[in-house]
């Protein structure tokens, strides 16, 4: 038997109101009554667990946090995962190329360099204005709720606004630090005899005049050291000068998560920089409770200087 289309379409119409209703059968879209309670108390209960269970969840996971923004596991207390700091470096990369670590500029050229001394005076803007710093030194650390002044004064040579940080007179200068880690304290070296062995000698050379300056103390910093990669990378790397310290006082550590803190910087003057060679440089940090990984970037930094 063929049906006529208004045949056809009444018979689907009919289908449809059956299946939304069907009284013959006392169901609702295929349901009986009870049906629809049964199922109706079974996602009653499924999605008050599902809240109940989040809600538990969601009260545990607040007990791990600090309602002042310090983080439950710190590397004082020996639980971090993140025991050693990292070293960056300023300045960086344009914004579409952030992954380069090339500092690649045109010697005497305001229009090239504008992008690095620009960076560098952005980077270190928010030290001009500090609040709630004090004056630190050795033996006279920074009491709880403030922290050691850094000024940009303290950076020499080249190294500073108004001499475009040297990018004009080719020795350019980059800046050196190491990220904010609350609570980690540095354990700096006590002697010459615990300097390990794979420090650079220059820079033993270095710690060795600076404890005679200090009246046979050693000075409690944690050291700095920058070499080139390669031997090709020393050959052309020439002599590099570091502000204001070859290291990083103790006694701005630890972080405390105080207002305003600004970490402390080394700045290192390139000052024999051969032209239109690409240098490889690795910086690397030194205390005893620091460790060097260069798959993890732990303890040392990586960068590349190109002057034409």
């Amino acid at each position: 038997m063929v049906l006529r289309d208004s045949e056809f379409y009444e018979h689907e119409n009919e289908s449809f109101l059956t299946f939304l209703y069907n009284k013959h059968d006392g169901t609702v879209m295929g349901r009986t009554g009870i049906s629809w309670l049964k199922i109706g108390v079974f996602y009653l209960f499924f999605y008050a667990f599902l809240a109940s269970f989040f809600a538990v969840m969601l009260t545990i996971f607040y007990q791990t946090l600090d309602l002042n923004n310090s983080p439950t596991y710190t590397p004082g207390d020996g639980s971090s995962l993140l025991s050693h700091p990292a070293l960056g470096f300023r300045p960086l990369q344009r914004a579409d190329n952030i992954e380069s670590t090339l500092i690649w500029y045109k010697n005497g050229d305001e229009a090239d360099v504008e992008h690095w001394v620009t960076s560098l005076n952005d980077f270190m803007a928010p030290y001009e204005n500090a609040t709630n710093s004090v004056d630190c030194s050795d033996g006279k650390p920074a009491k709880e709720g403030k922290f050691c002044s850094f000024r940009t004064s303290l950076l020499g040579g080249t190294c500073n606004k108004a001499n475009k940080w040297g990018y004009m007179s080719g020795s350019p200068c980059v800046l050196l630090k190491l990220n904010k880690m609350l609570g980690w304290k540095p354990d700096v070296y006590k002697s010459l005899e615990e300097l390990p062995d794979d420090m650079p000698s220059d820079l033993k050379a270095y710690i060795t005049g600076e404890k005679a300056k200090n009246g046979g103390r050693m000075p409690k910093l944690i050291w700095v050291s920058c070499t080139g990669e390669n031997p090709a990378d020393e050959e052309y790397l020439g002599e590099i000068k570091y502000h204001p310290w070859r290291g990083f006082p103790t006694y701005f550590f630890p972080y405390r998560n105080s207002l305003d803190y600004r970490s402390p910087v080394v700045a290192l003057e390139f000052m024999g920089l051969a032209p239109n060679i690409l240098i490889n440089i690795e910086c690397k940090v030194w205390a005893k409770n620091i460790e060097h990984d260069r798959s993890n970037r732990v303890g040392l930094v990586h960068f590349e200087i190109l002057k034409d």
